[in-house]
């Protein structure tokens, strides 16, 4: 609670007041949204919390969820390359989920149950495969939502240092989410855990990640500034 007031403040010393009207969103954040071809998406065809695994999607990206009484779900795959070592392809799945507050100054602000975790994937690094906790309160100073010729209603976040992430359009107006509770056990500490489970979901998915990453050059940008808040794209 605490730190969740301390991000508030600062955003409202920041960035001043946002007037919320039809110009600003002319939408409610209310259901789910996601990025790019739109693969990735939060609830259960993305993440099983009880046996800490994922299910790999066709293609990276990211997906949010909110529901109309204050919760959040956080889906993203992200892959990073390597340009001294193209080989060294590090992919990351990440997944959490909490409740949000929208700030009267334009901010969310999203604080997880606590259970939330991620899969890391790097075969250049000493463990090339290993699960981790993950439970960061994260800050988006800025948010809209806007109606893309295209795409129709979309979704743009701001971080916590006013990055934008990636465009994130309206997939349905329900939200597809995870049950709205911790889901799994957690210790006070970070575990790194590797299953033979893990490993194999590793292996298959190895070549199309390689493939991706040949194929579109500059997939990804390593997204740095790291702070008070840790985001994992």
């Amino acid at each position: 609670m605490i730190f969740t007031s301390l991000l508030l403040l600062l955003a409202t010393s920041a960035h001043g007041q946002t007037l919320y009207d039809a110009a600003h969103n002319i939408t409610a954040i209310t259901g789910t949204w996601s990025s790019g071809s739109q693969n990735v998406i939060t609830g259960a065809g993305f993440a099983t919390p009880s046996q800490e695994a994922f299910t790999y999607p066709k293609t990276t990206g990211m997906s949010y969820s909110f529901t109309a009484d204050g919760y959040y779900e956080i889906a993203r795959y992200r892959m990073t390359s390597n340009g001294t070592v193209p080989t060294c392809i590090t992919g990351v799945m990440n997944w959490s989920h909490g409740t949000y507050v929208l700030a009267s100054n334009g901010s969310i602000v999203m604080t997880p149950f606590g259970d939330g975790y991620q899969q890391i994937q790097d075969p250049c690094a000493a463990i090339s495969n290993f699960i981790e906790n993950y439970n960061y309160t994260e800050l988006y100073v800025l948010w809209n939502i806007y109606q893309d010729p295209v795409k129709g209603y979309t979704l743009q976040l701001y971080q916590f240092d006013g990055t934008p992430l990636p465009p994130q359009y309206l997939v349905s107006t329900s939200p597809n989410m995870l049950p709205t509770q911790a889901l799994r056990n957690v210790s006070t500490t970070t575990t790194t855990t590797t299953t033979v489970q893990n490993a194999v979901v590793v292996n298959a998915n190895a070549g199309e990640r390689r493939w991706e990453a040949a194929s579109l050059t500059g997939l990804l940008t390593v997204i740095s500034g790291f702070g008070l808040v840790s985001l994992l794209l």
